[in-house]
This record gives C-alpha cells, structure tokens and sequence, in this order.
C-alpha cells in the first residue's frame, strides 16, 4: 500500500506532511464529526491544534484536558496519521489492563471514527503475560483438578494445541477476557506467571501469549497496552536482545500514556523485585526430585530451612498498614544474619548446579528455570541486605509470603532510558497538573524539556450534577454501607460504586449478600473486569462496584447516573507512600491531600461524560475529618454540595 493511500489526506512529495494534516484535522473537526453526529467542541479544536506542536518538533507534551474535551478523539487522530506517515505503529499505554479494552469496545472511540471517516484502522492489544493462559499450567490441574471450570477450559482450547495438524492462519485464544466466567482466584491458577520459562517452554510456538505477541508486532496504526507492560518493554528490551528474543513492543513512532499522572508508579513498579518464599521451596523441591548429587541435595535441604527461617524473621519483624496489603519491614540485627546466611547458601548452590548441568542428570528445563530464579533472587536479596535507596515490604497473602523491593527513584533511568528518544511522547489526562504547573510530573519521569496546554471541561455541572456528602463516624461502616445501599436502590442500579480498599469492597459486598434486588450488582474480582464493565453498560438497570475504576471509565448515558464514592481516596501507609512522605517537609500537604484530591476528582468525573448525561455523586466522609480537608474537597467541586439529603429522582 503506498504512502499516499494509507494516508486519509492527498499529499504530493512536494507538500508538507504538517501542513496538510492540519488542513485535514480541521476539515474532520468541523465538517466531517459534526456530519456524522459529533458536537463541534471548541475545547477539542484548540487542544488538536496545541497537540500538532508535540507531532511537529517530536517532544513531550503535557496534554491536560476536562472531562467531555474528546481528547481521546484528538489524539487517535494524530497517533494514526503520524503511525502512516512513518511506517511505524503509534503506542496509546492506558493506566491499566482493565481499561485497554475501554478504546476498542464496540461503543469506544475508535469504532465511532471508522465510521465517521470511513476508515479501517488496525488496532491490535498487546497485554502483560498475566493476562494470557498458560497451557503448562493447565494441563497440570486438569490431571489433579475436578473444577468443571477448568475443564471448560481446556475443551475450548483450538484444535491445533494438541493435535498433529499445523495452525493454518493466526488463531486468537487464551486472553484473560475469553474467559470472562473465571474469577481472578481461579485464574491465577492458569495464568501465565513468572514461574514459567516461556524461552525454553516446548510448547511456546502453540501458546496463545507467543502467537499474539507475534501478531501485534505487524500493527499498522496502533498498538494499544498498559502503562506496566510498555515500562516493563522499556527494562527489558536489552536483556531480551541478549537473550536472542524481540523486545516486547516493535519499534513505533510516538506514545500516548493516557491517564499519564499514573506513569510514575508504573515505572516504579516495572523496576520492582519480588522474592516469594513458597515459588524457592517448590523449584528446590521440584529440583530435589531429579537425580542430583549428595553435596547438591545437602546444600538444598540447607537451603529450604534457611529460607523459612529468613521469611519467619520477615514476618516477625512487618507489621500491617490500613487499607493496603503491604506489610512494613524493620529491618534489625535477626534478619540481616538470617538474610546473609541465605544469601550464601543460593551462591553456594548456584556453583553446584553448575556442575549438575554438565552431567545432564537434571531435566534442562526445570534447570534452567531454577538458575533464572536463584540469579533474581540473589540480586534482589544483595539489593534488600544492603543499605540502598530503595522501598522494600512484605507481602502475606493466605500464608504465601513475598519479599518485595522497589526503587524509590526512577528518574535518572527514565530520562536515559525513554525521553532521551527524539520522538513525540503525548501525556493525556484531566488531572496533570498541580496548582497549574507541570513541574512536579516531569521532574519524578526525568523530563526536563516539554510542551503543555490545558483545556477545560465543556459541561454545565451545576446544571447536570447533584453533590451530596454525607458524614458517618468512622468506626461505623454497616451505616456507610446502609446508605451506599440505601442510594442504589433508589436510583433502581445504575450505579458506580468507588472503593478505596479491597476491605471496604469486601465489607460492602458482605453487607449486599442475601439481600432480593431486581438489578444485579457486580463486583471487581469476581470476573473478568472488561466482561463486567460491558455487562454494567449494556444493562441499564446494574451496580458495578471497584477498587481500581476511578480512572479511565467512559459509561455515557443512563447506565451510569449514580457514583458512590464510599470514602475519600487517601493514599495507604504503606511503605511506597512511606518513602513518598519522608522525602517532603510537609508529608500531609505534599503527598497524601494532592493524591487524595487528584483521584476524587477522576472518580466523580465517571459520572458526566456527554453533554446529555445527569446525575448524583455521593461523597461519604468521616465525621471527624478535619476541616481543612473538608475546605480542599469542596475547592475542587465541580458543583456546590447540596443540602438535600434525598438523592434526585429520575427523569
């Protein structure tokens, strides 16, 4: 296909390619939108234009827009157009996995500009391998496992997978989201984790992850995936080019982090080493099962007492946090002997198997899997033994217990590593800024030099929103729960339900159990959460309760005319916000309100996303918040509360 073709405008070898896509953007933005039924905005006008600049000079933009702008609209539109004129895809990065699927769903925007302009765009998801079935996994608990649930499963997978014939055309299968009946706990039994050596897995080329990784890289227009997998494309490109494996993501033209305030702990988070006690004891005794050498075995069995009493220490020494799951660690005088002595053993043991490999006793697979692990392990335990710039914690989830540490700083790595690349990086989100200035976000990602603009929101909200803020004490969540459930009774479903803790969503879910309703109420965790969130948009009359949907949301109409936010959104004290705080003089009013006034300002802007939307947000505080919290919430109101306590009827 030539260039002139795949481009949506004419364009000779004379003219320039900016030149006329600025022609074109403004022919689509007030001609051939508002044709097709689009409102002309002219928000969207003036932030299209601002954006040309990113494109033009190939540099970062801070793109802040309101709520209803139609940003996302503005920048598929230059993503698409640059992905053609260079040959190379353009890569939107979401907050999350459970919002990629919000820009292709057959409602989403990319499905309205096909329409509109007459264009077939070739849009391909690319997900973390979390999210993709692991058919090693599943063939090991068809054999122990009677849940038909798994056996659905393995009578769905093509016919190619365990038969002779050869896959004749590329064949999708294993997302996350073809098996939307699952909840995240059965899931986790047969999703791909880091236990699984896919390099060496003799089932790679038949693995759904491997075919649609390969599919994904020929994308034409876009690649869409979530902040942690292209952070996690970022660190590892090099060791996997080492490795003689294609980096994740192929190499593309621009990236647009949507919702982009959020990149930071991505970022963070890619970085991060996690050393689980239980996966050490089933590779050494997976290990112990092979035909090994006495001095080996010896050094095992050494090595399994040690690591229990290393996580033993751990745990006697963490304590819990309110409304996280992050255990803080202190470290003392116990755990440093315990950790140095492990760490000793996994060298000691690395050498022996050194020698076990060149007797070829020990299945190559399952050795190659164990020297991956034991290298990771020794590092990150180097990393936590030593005094380094970092944030460590411990994770105790059912008695699984996991030593997890991450870098406290990402700057340095994220300005060498990403925005040293000449090319245009496009942050888009309707909370960027802090007191009108993008300082803050471009010195914690390392970029120094950037363009921004701002754009607020179109829409009437003292017309179109009702605010209530209701008090109850803090102790008392049954009747925080009684008036959730009180407010979406009400309103017949067609509710948001925001948590800020899996506690609070258990205790609310608790609270619902037995109780008749005529709507159906779902619950984050319980299924796939795209399945769910398409569920509660095509049912009028639903609830959809989360933990992690405050961002990124786009449910128009009346599906959505009442959002419960059941506290406000404080950061946890857990050790990441820990080191956030001990690195400001004010911690109160450097980190934990900026953060809490940034997500409750996402979550109520789930409510009006058109100009024909209505409803109520209910904001649920503590009687004993201080009032100088209660003054910031009401500053960034984008209505006045009301004194009415009774929710407003339909209509």
């Amino acid at each position: 296909m030539t260039l002139k073709n795949r481009i949506p405008f004419e364009l000779s070898k004379t003219e320039s390619f900016f030149e006329k896509l600025g022609e074109w953007i403004g022919d689509v933005f007030y001609d051939h939108l508002p044709e097709a039924g689009f409102e002309l905005r002219d928000e969207q006008v003036y932030m299209a234009f601002q954006l040309e600049k990113a494109f033009k000079d190939k540099k970062v933009m801070f793109a802040e827009a309101g709520v209803g702008t139609g940003k996302t609209i503005v920048y598929l539109l230059y993503a698409i157009c640059y992905a053609r004129y260079t040959n190379q895809p353009a890569i939107i990065a979401c907050a999350d996995e459970t919002l990629i699927e919000q820009l292709v769903k057959k409602e989403g925007d990319i499905a309205k500009l096909e329409k509109a302009l007459s264009l077939h765009i070739d849009v391909r998801l690319a997900k973390s391998r979390d999210q993709y079935l692991c058919l090693n996994k599943l063939d090991k608990l068809i054999i122990g496992s009677d849940d038909e649930a798994f056996s659905m499963v393995h009578e769905r997978l093509p016919h190619f997978i365990h038969g002779n014939q050869s896959m004749q055309s590329f064949e999708k299968y294993g997302d996350r989201k073809d098996y939307p009946e699952l909840t995240d706990e059965q899931w986790a039994k047969i999703g791909w984790d880091s236990l699984e050596d896919c390099f060496t897995c003799e089932n790679r080329h038949r693995c759904g992850q491997t075919l649609h990784r390969d599919w994904y890289r020929k994308a034409n227009d876009l690649i869409i995936c979530s902040h942690d997998f292209y952070m996690e494309h970022i660190w590892t490109k090099e060791s996997r080019k080492r490795e003689g494996q294609l980096a994740l993501l192929p190499e593309h033209s621009c990236v647009v982090f949507d919702e982009g305030h959020l990149l930071e702990f991505a970022s963070q988070k890619a970085l991060t080493y996690r050393f689980s006690e239980r996966v050490l004891e089933i590779l050494l005794t997976k290990l112990m099962a092979n035909d090994v050498r006495e001095n080996t075995l010896y050094t095992i069995e050494d090595l399994l007492v040690q690591n229990e009493q290393f996580f033993y220490q751990l745990k006697q020494s963490a304590f819990m946090n309110e409304g996280s799951d992050k255990l803080t660690i202190e470290k003392n005088a116990a755990i440093r002997s315990h950790g140095k002595q492990l760490l000793t053993l996994i060298n000691t043991l690395e050498e022996e198997l050194v020698l076990e490999s060149e007797m070829y006793t020990i299945n190559e697979y399952e050795l190659k899997i164990v020297e991956e692990y034991l290298e990771q392990i020794s590092f990150s335990l180097s990393l936590f033994l030593k005094e380094m710039n970092g944030i460590t914690w411990l994770e105790d989830n059912d008695g699984e217990r996991t030593l997890v540490i991450m870098p406290r700083l990402v700057q340095e790595i994220m300005k060498e590593e990403v925005f040293s690349i000449k090319k245009p990086y496009v942050f888009s989100s309707a909370t960027l800024s802090e007191n009108k200035s993008y300082d803050y976000i471009a010195h914690s990602l390392g970029i120094e030099d950037y363009l921004s603009c701002q754009v607020a929101s179109p829409f009437n909200y003292e017309e179109k929103m009702k605010i209530q803020m209701p008090a109850f004490s803090s102790q008392d969540i049954s009747k925080k729960c009684g008036y959730a459930f009180e407010q979406i009774v009400h309103t017949n479903g067609q509710a948001l339900v925001l948590f800020s803790s899996q506690t609070d969503l258990i205790a609310f879910k608790q609270f619902c159990h037995g109780k008749r309703l005529s709507f159906p109420i779902y619950f984050e965790g319980d299924a796939e959460i795209s399945t769910l969130v398409s569920q509660f948009q095509n049912e009028k009359e639903s609830v959809l309760c989360s933990v992690h949907l405050w961002e990124g949301l786009d449910i128009p109409g009346p599906s959505l005319e009442n959002v419960i936010i059941f506290s406000l959104p404080f950061p946890p004290n857990d050790p990441v916000f820990t080191a956030k705080r001990n690195a400001v003089t004010d911690p109160f009013s450097e980190v934990d309100l900026p953060y809490m006034l940034l997500r409750l300002r996402q979550g109520i802007g789930r409510l009006i996303r058109t100009h024909e939307d209505k409803g109520i947000v209910h904001i649920l505080i503590n009687k004993e918040e201080d009032r100088q919290v209660i003054e910031a919430v009401l500053s960034i109101l984008p209505a006045e509360v009301s004194s009415d306590r009774k929710a407003p009827s339909k209509g």
